[in-house]
């Protein structure tokens, strides 16, 4: 019987203490810049969740083993079709494919890394193009979107291994050959904003040159499962609601073991949670995020933190907007308030304000 007390006690106390990480409510204020929008979800809005919802239908239908097959082709088609002005040109950035992506009049020197989302399982320079190409019109930079290998297939940590490979690689490699970069970005969405920030501090820590601005739209901040908005807006998220409802009904005990267990890194390790690392010494950060998605408040955690540790982040957030939904520019009016900012973020940042 004792030995079970100790066993139990010892569960506890590794949960909480090492798996859980420090207690983060205290960034839980302020909101940051929030833009108005409509008092009700727009026509053109409940189009995009209608169509969110047809389209992953017959995934949910689908079997277990068939689910993220059919996952990651819905995925990869997402900007199919799309008329888009960029140059696409297949890359290899020292070992990691990738993609360069130029707007019109876009300057070679000037570059993006671009890190897509897709919870770490799906998602590809394919499936990101219109955000790529957007990102390259309102930065005037060639946009460097890498495939990062994905798991189940690979550990988490080769993901975040290809991007710092890509990073190091893409400060003098351009699309136009090798060459220094005058300016530098890093940029993702989702699980790709987890890999952004996750980045930016690896950057400090080893000495390199810095991004001179990171842009993470709706980031995955926190490992942990801690942040109020996990739960509270679960019934308003339209993309992540659906997918994360039945991991809802998991004790959170055992979440943060298997997370553990299946990425080899405690779950509130900087390396998965960047909202648990220094937060000091970064460069400018523009976060942006949907108050109606289940990620708002990593993103409100994460800027306040940072803001609380010296370093320039900025967090602009939407009401009813999907998760991610500067992917649906031009469709949804928001997007292009959405894409304005990130303009005006850069062009601030290239005049070091």
């Amino acid at each position: 019987m004792v030995w079970v007390l100790l066993i139990i006690v010892a569960f506890a106390a590794i949960t909480i203490f090492r798996l859980r990480g420090s207690n983060l409510s205290q960034f839980d204020y302020p909101l940051g810049q929030r833009f108005p929008g409509e008092p009700e979800a727009s026509d053109e809005h409940d189009a995009v969740v209608a169509s969110l919802a047809v389209n992953s239908g017959p995934i949910q239908r689908a079997s277990r083993r068939e689910r993220l097959g059919l996952m990651r082709e819905y995925m990869d088609n997402m900007s199919e079709g799309l008329e888009l002005a960029s140059t696409i040109t297949p890359a290899n950035a020292g070992g990691v494919p990738a993609e360069w992506v130029v707007a019109p009049g876009a300057d070679s020197a000037r570059r993006v890394l671009y890190i897509h989302g897709g919870a770490f399982m799906m998602g590809s320079p394919r499936s990101h193009r219109n955000i790529t190409n957007r990102f390259s019109e309102v930065s005037g930079a060639a946009v460097l979107s890498i495939d990062y290998r994905l798991m189940p297939e690979n550990p988490r940590k080769a993901g975040i291994e290809d991007c710092r490979r890509a990073y190091t690689w893409i400060l003098d490699n351009g699309p136009d050959g090798p060459g220094p970069a005058s300016k530098v970005y890093v940029a993702g969405d989702s699980a790709g904003g987890n890999l952004t920030l996750s980045l930016t501090a690896w950057v400090r820590d080893q000495a390199l040159r810095q991004p001179d601005a990171a842009v993470a739209l709706s980031p995955v901040a926190d490992g942990t499962f801690t942040s109020p908005t996990l739960e509270r807006n679960m019934d308003t998220d339209a993309m992540l609601g659906p997918v994360f409802r039945d991991l809802a009904k998991v004790p959170v005990t055992l979440l943060l073991w298997f997370s553990w267990w299946q990425n080899r890194i405690v779950p509130s390790s900087p390396l998965v949670s960047p909202v648990f690392g220094d937060l000091s010494g970064l460069p400018p950060t523009l976060v942006q995020a949907s108050e109606a998605e289940m990620l708002y408040g990593d993103a409100i955690r994460y800027v306040n933190k940072a803001v609380a540790a010296g370093s320039p982040a900025r967090l602009q957030s939407w009401p009813h907007m999907v998760h991610v939904w500067q992917f649906f520019y031009p469709r949804l009016k928001e997007a292009g308030e959405a894409w304005d900012e990130i303009g005006k973020f850069i062009a601030e940042a290239d005049q070091g304000q």
